[in-house]
């Protein structure tokens, strides 16, 4: 059975990344870990706020990487032996990926009370004309 994309309309050229980009994006894993949520903050801004209870800015990463935003954490044991009674507090170690439109960038990321939250903002698009020349066909 073939697979139907909206990238083969004829009219749409070169869509053919974006198709590839949805299409991996519905495959993503639906872990849930760690719970994340996504804010509207003006007509182009937005924030992930990530709950990383236990992590600190060394256990964490935050990059970008081909247009994809990644977050990783990873504790570091401190080495000191604990016995835990009830454990309910995730530490495992986690990636989240967020894909990002070509003119979002991230404008920063602060660690606050157990939320990371990352800031990113929408750049404007540069407004041009092109004219082409036509060639006269020999």
């Amino acid at each position: 059975m073939s697979r139907i994309s909206f990238a083969s309309h004829p009219f749409l050229l070169g869509f053919d990344e974006l198709d590839r980009m949805v299409e991996r994006v519905s495959k993503a894993g639906t872990d849930g870990y760690p719970p994340y949520n996504i804010e509207q903050r003006g007509g182009d801004a937005f924030r992930i706020t990530l709950a990383v209870a236990g992590f600190g800015e060394s256990d964490l990463s935050v990059t970008v990487e081909d247009r994809n935003l990644v977050v990783r954490g990873r504790q570091v044991e401190d080495g000191t032996e604990r016995q835990f009674l009830h454990r309910g507090i995730a530490a495992r170690p986690f990636q989240r990926s967020f894909v990002l439109a070509d003119r979002v960038e991230v404008a920063g990321a602060a660690l606050d009370r157990g939320l990371l939250h990352i800031d990113l903002v929408r750049r404007a698009p540069e407004s041009t004309v092109q004219t082409i020349r036509i060639a006269r066909a020999e």
